[in-house]
């Protein structure tokens, strides 16, 4: 069986219907290779009157990792990153000692009837790299190798799997499929890292004859090759890596293999001694600490 557990994640609605699923971390499994976060938002469609800008806020000892299936968003951050995120684009923000981010509707979207869908991924950076300086990479779509087989189109967004690899530099072995797979059609899943984990994105898909519903995250078992087929046309993530070198703790927007490093990145921010957003002046407060 190459399915080790199912994870279902929880569902939370930002508002006007903007509905965000989390399925990492979780009770079951923190991390999946350096993936510690894993988020789903969307498909939604936007209102002209909705707002879901996300003012500026921090991050530590983590990288963001965006990728958008529809939409826009404006990426700003403290150190004079301003980047138009797309469809099919990796964006790969390294937090390491610290960086603050927005992420805004770009102009030409404000005001104007859209649709929004993507996904946003952490990875935790190894302990060796959890305090490097800042930095922010874009990838564009069309620098995203795209593999053919039989029926199916696998981009290959981080790492590498079926002879192609991703211009995306990673801290550690990292792996990020994006997967389409026409009706009927099948696909096995050979030479996966140690952790990995399939996330259905639309459409029915079988794990080795078992069914995986949309919108549920199957932990794989990666003694073996794993078979995917579609019951019905579908899309789905494939992402894992090398474990991480150890637990990670976890505070709002921070990470760390430290609790004392979280709660001095939470005073620092209350002190606003991080560095600011050019062009920004809203922030989002530090959320009430537990027992305070």
């Amino acid at each position: 069986m190459s399915i080790a557990n199912l994870l279902k994640g929880h569902e939370k609605d930002l508002g006007g219907g903007f509905l965000v699923r989390r399925y990492l971390p979780s009770a079951i499994k923190q991390a999946v290779g350096p993936f510690i976060f894993f988020d789903h938002f969307g498909p939604v469609d936007v209102p002209p009157d909705a707002n879901h800008d996300v003012r500026p806020h921090p991050h530590i000892g983590l990288a963001t990792v965006t990728y958008l299936y529809e939409g826009a968003i404006d990426h700003r951050d403290s150190i004079g990153s301003f980047q138009r995120i797309e469809p099919g684009a990796i964006n790969w923000m390294t937090a390491g000692s610290g960086i603050v981010h927005s992420e805004r509707t770009p102009k030409d979207l404000v005001g104007v009837p859209h649709r929004t869908h993507g996904l946003q991924l952490w990875a935790a950076l190894p302990k060796a790299h959890e305090e490097d300086s800042p930095s922010f990479t874009h990838t564009p779509a069309s620098d995203i190798p795209e593999v053919a087989q039989e029926g199916a189109k696998v981009r290959v967004l981080v790492g590498s799997a079926f002879g192609r690899s991703s211009p995306v530099r990673t801290y550690m072995q990292t792996l990020y499929l994006d997967v389409k797979l026409d009706e009927g059609q099948e696909l096995e899943l050979p030479g996966l890292p140690p952790e990995a984990a399939l996330y259905a994105v639309s459409g029915e898909v079988e794990i080795d004859g078992k069914p995986l519903p949309v919108y549920t995250m199957a932990l794989l078992d990666t003694s073996t090759a794993p078979r995917i087929k579609a019951v019905k046309a579908a899309q789905f993530v494939v992402i894992g890596g090398e474990p991480l070198d150890g637990h990670r703790f976890l505070m709002w927007n921070f990470v760390s293999s430290s609790k004392e490093r979280l709660k001095q990145a939470a005073d620092d921010w209350e002190a606003q001694r991080f560095e600011r957003v050019p062009g920004e002046t809203e922030w989002i407060p530090l959320p009430k600490r537990p027992g305070s």
